[in-house]
């Protein structure tokens, strides 16, 4: 493949940003701008630029490892795999199919995702599977399944950014977390739009903004009502669309006619005439949107806090118009997709419910088992990695490290050392590979072909553009050999076109329909929208091809009677108030050098010059009364554990409140404070709000 072009898409990022790589002498790979993906048209991030680096072997897994004595050892293929087949054989055998756990991750590939979670239903025949996805948007989703009937990130594609009125961006920090998507906000302010940035912190998103917002961490959803009962008082609803189109308004009204806003203002530290402007710049122009992020939705009343935010869209007519509506900026770069096609614990192929009894007919009718053979609804994710060595006794984990990503970090650590078996494929000594029984070197983006699902959800292809090292295999191809020591010899190809071919055909007809997507179509058409139907027709070919779907809800909403839901919702406190022995707020989240939990970006010098380590983000008047300066230690201490890390002191945070990327394990490791406490909807964890103490370390 020397010298050859090979245009992919990037490995980080719901953008999905489009590259081409070259590979040349002495196994170095290049990466040049590829102006044609409409996404970032050319644009790149450090992460980006430098993702070819992890392809060296000196920083990845060349070899299986399997625990001999304690230690991980090279070892071949045929004993590690033969080694995990007996580790889940033996589990099931002694404690039954759910004793078996399955864990995979927001980064997998579409078909990776889909035989995941065959693979867990089929041959291991347990219900205990999540993914680290259930980190990231799942609130959102939930919010967006019951307004609106289905869960797309963005019901329309980056491009219509800047062509709307107003954007609020609520919780989200895209010059940091997706730099290249910045533009759409630039431009949208150079058409003569405004943004309206929510954030505790003034980041570099919020530097941009026409107004900034910074709200107390966990009071998202009181802003939210409180906007709306500002656009109720001052008369700004849209009552003809609300008639036409949605239904339960009475209720959501009066909810949030409780929060008036003085009250509001006492709960969430934001003056009252700064949310009159905000509603202003929101309901003047005819277009708008508002976006949400992890902010709003990494709380344990996440689904609820989103459901306001989308049911101040209706209110106002937005939703299911050009150049409006709601969207979530998705984060992993498969995060939309990876929850599509079977690897969430509730989930079936097509984003079919587990509980429908015509979704299982179809789809084990494609799988050619019998409907009842297959389990219910499982765990979710920080649920099934609580129940680690208790009733789960061996785990599965694929492309996730939730010794650093997890909450609680140090007791779902504690959990995963209880496992009478843990095996993990990953294509580097992960922290939580480094705890494994079992470690499977697989391919990575750049050496294997596949598809992946953005935020806008656009289905895209990856293609392969360099060959992997000798001892590196693809995760299809360890399922494969897994399921034939299991006794299933045919249903896991190797071949990732094999595996979407039926990923298709169990798709059709779902919500999620991706039967009229080819690989032909993704390489001519640079990625199709889902949903994208096959032609009805017994001869195809005479029947134009589904275009896919840029735009939803235009004609009509994808629930039952074609209207949007309101939810009403009303405000509660987050899970862990700060008090007399915890009263700081803690919120965490990215920078723009690393990724998720660092275990690739970590291993990339570039971007560990950028930013080599953790930190605690501290307002003057907080660092002033520990006595602390900039660069000094600091402890900070909640009810979970204890995090120490270099102060960055700075005025663009609120007094109250300390911020922690969460990119990094051991001392520093940020996660070792954040609260489970989960959304009883969506089951996220309130990783954005929990109460903790801070204390000057001396030497």
């Amino acid at each position: 493949m020397e010298n050859s072009v090979t245009p992919t898409h990037c490995p980080y990022c719901a953008l999905q940003c489009g590259m081409n790589l070259t590979p040349a002498a002495g196994g170095c790979v290049t990466v040049t701008e590829r102006a044609d993906f409409p996404v970032n048209r050319g644009a790149l991030c450090a992460k980006g630029r430098t993702a070819p680096t992890l392809l060296s072997s000196a920083l990845r897994l060349t070899e299986p490892l399997v625990r001999r004595d304690g230690v991980l050892v090279p070892a071949s293929w045929e004993e590690a795999l033969d080694r995990v087949a007996e580790g889940l054989t033996r589990t099931r055998t002694e404690h039954g199919p759910d004793a078996c756990g399955v864990f995979g991750g927001g980064g997998l590939t579409n078909e990776k995702a889909y035989a995941l979670g065959k693979f867990a239903r089929v041959v291991l025949g347990t219900s205990q599977i999540d993914y680290n996805g259930r980190f990231c948007m799942s609130s959102a989703a939930a919010a967006g399944i019951r307004a609106f009937g289905l869960d797309r990130g963005l019901p329309f594609p980056m491009e219509d950014i800047p062509r709307t009125g107003c954007v609020i961006l609520v919780g989200s920090n895209p010059a940091e977390t997706m730099p290249p998507a910045l533009r759409y906000f630039t431009e949208l302010k150079q058409n003569g739009g405004t943004l309206i940035v929510i954030d505790p912190r003034r980041t570099r998103t919020a530097e941009q903004a026409d107004l900034h917002l910074a709200p107390r961490p966990g009071t998202d959803l009181a802003l939210a009502l409180g906007l709306l009962h500002l656009v109720v008082s001052q008369g700004r609803t849209d009552e003809a669309y609300i008639e036409e189109r949605t239904s339960g308004w009475e209720e959501t009204r009066a909810a949030a006619m409780a929060h008036w806003p003085e009250y509001v203002e006492r709960i969430t530290g934001v003056p009252v005439p700064q949310l009159r402007e905000a509603v202003r710049m929101f309901c003047e122009p005819s277009d708008a949107m508002v976006l949400t992020a992890r902010g709003p939705e990494q709380q344990a009343k996440g689904t609820d806090t989103v459901s306001a935010w989308i049911n101040l869209c209706l209110a106002t007519g937005r939703s299911g118009r050009p150049y409006s509506g709601y969207g979530c900026l998705t984060g992993q770069g498969n995060g939309q997709g990876g929850r599509e096609h079977g690897q969430k614990a509730d989930q079936l192929p097509g984003y079919r419910k587990l509980t429908d009894p015509a979704a299982r007919r179809h789809v084990a009718g494609v799988w050619g088992v019998d409907p009842d053979s297959l389990p219910g609804p499982g765990r979710s994710a920080y649920e099934l990695l609580d129940a680690l060595g208790t009733d789960i006794r061996s785990l599965l984990l694929m492309g996730s490290n939730p010794v650093v990503s997890a909450p609680r970090a140090a007791h779902i650590q504690q959990r995963l050392e209880s496992l009478d078996f843990l095996a993990v494929a990953d294509v580097v000594l992960s922290e939580t590979a480094a705890l494994a029984d079992v470690v499977l070197p697989v391919t990575q983006w750049a050496e294997e072909t596949g598809t992946t699902t953005n935020l806008e959800g656009r289905v895209l292809l990856r293609r392969q553009a360099v060959t992997p090292p000798d001892g590196v295999r693809s995760d299809l191809y360890m399922l494969h050999q897994l399921a034939a020591r299991a006794g299933v010899e045919k249903g896991f190809p190797v071949d990732p076109e094999e595996v979407f071919e039926e990923l298709r055909r169990a798709s059709a007809g779902g919500i999620a329909d991706y039967s009229g997507i080819t690989y032909q179509r993704l390489a001519e058409e640079n990625g199709v929208f889902w949903p994208c139907p096959a032609p009805e027709h017994d001869d195809q070919s005479q029947v134009p091809v589904h275009p896919g779907s840029p735009r939803l809800f235009l004609d009509r909403f994808a629930t039952d009677d074609g209207r949007a839901r309101f939810t009403p919702v009303t405000y509660r406190p987050i899970a862990e108030e700060p008090d007399a022995e915890y009263p700081v707020l803690l919120t965490t989240g990215r920078v723009v050098a690393q990724y998720q939990s660092g275990a690739q970006t970590r291993r990339v010098d570039e971007l560990n010059a950028a930013a080599p380590g953790p930190f605690v983000e501290l307002h003057p008047r907080l660092a002033a009364r520990l006595g602390a300066g900039e660069g000094d230690p600091i402890a900070v201490v909640s009810r979970r554990g204890r995090a120490v890390a270099p102060a960055r002191i700075t005025a663009s945070i609120r007094p109250d409140t300390v911020f922690m990327p969460f990119h990094w394990p051991g001392e520093g490791r940020a996660n070792t404070l954040t609260n489970p406490a989960l959304d009883p909807t969506s089951r996220m964890p309130e990783f954005k709000a929990c109460a903790v103490r801070l204390e000057a370390v001396r030497p």
